[in-house]
């Protein structure tokens, strides 16, 4: 497996900025855009300088999602957010289930969205 890495890249407007690349190639993170290559470079050196004793800040609301587990809660955010988004799917496939199940007992049958001319 490749290690974590930076890459420095200039865009079309002449400006430079730098992405960290985690083992599997995704990008962790996105820089400012610099004017030189020389401040992307410094920009670079200063989140390795102080990244690995940089604390962790949470700003976010308090209240969890319902059904959010302790072990979700330590897996961090994307696992909140995964949670959060299976739940909404879960929650809106059971409506579709309750919905059909009351069309069938009630008879109710789906138009096919066309009005019959007469």
């Amino acid at each position: 497996m490749a290690a974590a890495k930076f890459v420095i890249m200039q865009g079309n407007t002449g400006k430079y900025r730098f992405n960290l690349l985690a083992t599997n190639g995704q990008v962790v993170a996105t820089s400012e855009a610099y004017e030189t290559k020389r401040a992307a470079l410094a920009g670079v050196e200063s989140v390795r300088k102080i990244a690995a004793s940089a604390p962790l800040v949470d700003e976010t609301p308090s209240a969890e999602p319902t059904g959010v587990t302790a072990v979700k809660k330590a897996a961090g955010k994307a696992a909140v957010t995964k949670a959060a988004g299976k739940t909404a799917v879960k929650k809106a496939a059971g409506k579709a289930t309750d919905k059909k199940a009351t069309d069938k007992k009630s008879g109710a049958k789906k138009s096919g969205g066309k009005k019959s001319v007469k």
